[in-house]
């Protein structure tokens, strides 16, 4: 499994771990999928303190990511990134395997094979 983070993200997501850790959340970024959504499924991001036992884990940027098994191939070959714009700031998944992509960027069907 390839996922990749852009500088911005990186620099966001460190943000966010410094905020959660001092909540006692965790350094571990969890990022997964899960049904649901506008489409068939929405991605989740979330510090959390421990790698579940059957998780992908990788050191990706200097950040420690955990991937569910279950989630590792829909998000093959994903590239996070972050902008920010007038109305705020948003992650930004870019994955190839999504056929079609809800508006609010969160969610996502797959390509039918």
């Amino acid at each position: 499994m390839t996922v990749t983070l852009t500088p911005a993200a990186v620099r966001e997501l460190e943000r966010l771990r410094q905020k959660s850790q001092a909540k006692a959340n965790g350094d571990i970024l969890r990022l997964g999928v899960k049904s649901g959504g506008c489409a068939d499924w929405l991605y989740v991001l979330e510090f959390t303190a421990a790698a579940q036992p059957n998780d992908f884990v990788a050191e990706i940027s200097g950040l420690v990511i955990a991937v569910a098994a279950d989630s590792v191939a829909k998000l093959t070959d994903l590239n996070l990134d972050y902008t920010e714009d007038l109305m705020g700031g948003a992650f930004r998944f870019h994955n190839p395997i999504a056929g079609q992509t809800c508006g609010c960027g969160l969610s996502f069907k797959l390509v039918d094979h």
